[in-house]
């Protein structure tokens, strides 16, 4: 992976985040929020779906399990932003923490150390996320795509009626998380239009439904 363009869009993904805790809350910053609770908290429930019981036969459901790595990246990302540091500068750290990824023997050790440094220090540990990344063979292109996906989508939703109720969640006989796949799959996500691409396919597709 180029570094180059992983501190590009590292930096396109923390701005989003940013974008989006405020959308929340307009002064997230101030309120304190335990963002490495939620991590480790995220870290078990992604262990059930990938199976740890030695007493019964168990799949890993991995597109599961990278769904869970997208959602802690979104915490991930919301601890690090400090107020102080620029998004680009808090990109050339991730980065370069991603790129050296810690692997252990199986992906469930792994997930330990993640988990480990969120409980002991509060931290969000770029390399050991890296490292079950790498073992859940999920390149960072498809981290990129994932999660600018998610944020899109969830700021479409709150544009066109989310919280009053009156936005159309099934879109010609489709989910519309399953139309942001098909959307996805047609997209460079190296453009640098990338996000507002995708905004724009949710957008076109949407205005068909009325």
């Amino acid at each position: 992976m180029n570094k180059e363009l992983m501190v590009k869009q590292i930096a396109v993904m923390l701005e989003m985040q940013h974008a989006m805790n405020t959308k929340v809350h307009e002064k997230w910053f101030d309120q304190n929020y335990q963002w490495y609770r939620a991590i480790w908290i995220e870290c078990a429930e992604m262990l059930e779906h990938h199976g740890w019981k030695w007493w019964k036969h168990q799949t890993p459901d991995v597109e599961q399990v990278k769904m869970e790595l997208v959602d802690i990246f979104h915490f991930g990302l919301s601890s690090r932003i400090d107020g102080e540091l620029s998004f680009d500068e808090i990109a050339e750290e991730l980065a370069g923490e991603m790129l050296e990824p810690v692997v252990k023997d199986d992906f469930k050790q792994t997930l330990e150390v993640l988990a480990g440094q969120a409980v002991m220090y509060q931290h969000f540990d770029g390399a050991s996320f890296a490292g079950c990344m790498e073992q859940i063979e999920m390149p960072f292109e498809e981290l990129f795509k994932s999660y600018v996906g998610k944020n899109t989508l969830n700021f479409f939703r709150q544009d066109n009626g989310y919280k009053d109720g009156t936005y159309i969640k099934e879109w010609d006989g489709l989910e519309d998380n399953e139309v942001l796949v098909e959307i996805l799959e047609k997209l460079d996500p190296k453009h640098e239009e990338f996000k507002n691409q995708v905004y724009k396919g949710l957008a076109d597709r949407y205005s068909t439904l009325k």
